[in-house]
């Protein structure tokens, strides 16, 4: 912010009661970024080395009963005199922030070793938010705040409710939601005044780290989003515990988590009404109707919306984007919640996005009723309308073409390619049958993983296999050059949650075909000479056709 518009910022917050009279602008930092940043990591080089030298000193200490209270409390006090200490070098204000680390990791090593996993994150979330009001630096106090609504779910997520850990985790990350809405609450309407101008600013740096780890919370409870899963491989840990456990044991829970998204959603959408009259407009409702029914096949997308909703209205932008880019991930990760068949995800999608077109189509029409646009200036350029067309029409060319080479390759690799069957390997049982999907392990040697690991060439790994005479392949090695013997072919293997994998590790299918391709035992792939490789079937015993 520039120094006129602080100033005026300052004199009308002041003429406002919610600043004392006396209050001054902050002096500025004169040290460039550049500089701070390098500072902090000469710091933390020097701060590692210097850590471990105290913890071999005290480390008989650290291991007896009061150890990591006495240790790390000491430990935390001395960073804490540091950090609220005025005129304090750059240098030793970062040297505090791994001691700062240090002393709260000793004290919650003696909490979770003493006391149950729930009880020492929720003493650790308190300790972490006492030190945040201890501190002046916002982006510390910020960093706090996110790791004590982490703590929180934590606490939440360890304890017995007799209820599934992902509905816990779902219940713990909406908690959080509630106690950053009361904060804010409170912020905007008990502390308005100049004399809990401090305490304010603490709430607001401390909430802002709050509300980010809920927001990434709830994205990450909601699974991988959409293209990012489909290149790194699957959803999150979580995923599959929370999807089969939602889909049997806890329907209740998922009912219960859907009611809840719905009427988060509504509430953004009533508080966005009344916060901005401008945008009660039919075809707005609209809008906002679209979002209640994805709400309600999204458990997370309500709290998101919610958050976005309150921080848009409040012009908190920044955590307003951050709210927009958590709603996104919610919805592109929808394509992979298992609690419902790909056919309803499909229909769900499909239909709010044509809903969505047609209430863009409708509002367009709209503005141009409302009246002629201004005239345009006589030195702008004629055609100004064509060029975010011609981009747009570009675009859906290119994702048409993108799209049908592609196609047009696969099917030519089907119809040239050599058939080819390599044997499955057990795939762990957790994970063999996931709704719509059936998990793949096929066979490669340990010998050929390892040399495939330690290849350091960015490009894909080819590996030679024998095929006998039924067609079945067997791998060999990594690909060095040599020619092929008359029954050897290439076949290139692909990344997937860091390891090699043939072309892939899942085969899809239709609802109610589990008990047809349980029985499979070989996978049908077509190879063309370089090795590229695609998937076209299974076959059971003895390569029968399933």
């Amino acid at each position: 912010m520039t120094a006129p518009r602080l100033d005026a910022v300052l004199r009308a917050a002041i003429d406002n009661g919610l600043l004392p009279p006396t209050a001054t602008p902050p002096a500025p930092d004169a040290r460039p970024w550049p500089v701070v940043l390098l500072t902090a990591l000469g710091a933390w080089l020097a701060a590692v080395p210097l850590l471990g030298v105290v913890g071999l000193l005290f480390g008989d200490l650290i291991g007896r009963s009061a150890g990591p209270y006495l240790a790390g409390g000491l430990v935390l006090a001395g960073a804490l005199v540091v950090l609220r200490s005025s005129g304090v070098s750059a240098f030793a204000e970062q040297l505090a922030v791994p001691a700062l680390l240090v002393g709260g990791g000793g004290l919650g090593f003696g909490l979770f070793r003493d006391l149950p996993d729930a009880a020492a994150a929720a003493l650790l979330a308190a300790l972490a938010l006492a030190v945040a009001a201890g501190v002046a630096q916002a982006w510390l106090r910020a960093l706090l705040g996110a790791a004590a609504a982490a703590l929180l779910a934590v606490a939440c997520l360890r304890g017995h409710w007799g209820a599934p850990q992902s509905l816990r985790l779902w219940l713990a990350w909406h908690l959080a939601l509630a106690l950053w809405l009361l904060a804010t609450a409170v912020q905007q309407r008990a502390l308005v005044d100049g004399a809990r101008a401090r305490l304010a600013a603490l709430l607001e740096s401390v909430s802002t780290g709050w509300v980010l780890a809920t927001l990434a919370g709830l994205a990450w409870w909601s699974g991988m989003a959409f293209l990012v899963g489909g290149s790194l491989g699957g959803g999150l840990p979580g995923e599959v515990l929370r999807s089969s456990a939602m889909r049997t044991s806890a329907t209740v829970g998922l009912g219960l988590a859907q009611g809840v998204s719905l009427l988060l959603a509504l509430a953004a959408a009533a508080w966005t009404a009344h916060r901005w009259p401008a945008v009660r407009r039919p075809w707005l409702i609209g809008v906002a109707a679209a979002l209640l029914v994805l709400a309600w096949f999204m458990p997370a997308l309500g709290a998101v919306l919610l958050v976005l909703a309150a921080c848009a209205t409040s012009a908190r932008w920044r955590r307003a984007a951050a709210a927009a880019l958590a709603a996104v991930w919610t919805v592109g990760a929808f394509y992979y919640t298992l609690a419902w068949p790909l056919s309803t995800k499909a229909v769900v999608l499909v239909a709010a996005g044509a809903v969505l077109g047609a209430l863009a189509w409708w509002a367009g029409r709209a503005d141009r009723r409302a009246g002629p646009p201004p005239p345009a200036s006589a030195a702008a350029p004629r055609g100004d309308g064509l060029g975010p067309r011609l981009a747009i029409a570009a675009s859906a060319l290119l994702a048409l073409a993108v799209a049908n080479v592609g196609a047009w390759q696969k099917e030519n690799l089907i119809a040239d390619g050599q058939p080819v069957f390599v044997e499955l390997a057990p795939a762990d049982p957790r994970s063999l049958m996931q709704g719509d999907f059936m998990r793949l392990n096929f066979r490669v040697p340990d010998a050929v993983q390892a040399t495939a690991d330690g290849l350091l060439t960015g490009a894909r790994p080819v590996v030679v296999a024998r095929r006998d005479g039924r067609g079945v392949a067997t791998l060999l090695r990594v690909d060095d050059g040599r020619p092929l013997a008359a029954d050897e072919l290439r076949l290139q293997l692909t990344p997937k949650d860091g390891r090699w994998i043939v072309v892939t590790d899942a085969w899809f299918f239709r609802e109610g075909e589990a008990a047809r391709w349980a029985a499979a035992k070989y996978g049908e792939f077509r190879v063309e000479p370089g090795g590229r490789a695609l998937l076209v079937g299974l076959r059971g015993e003895g390569l029968a056709p399933l």
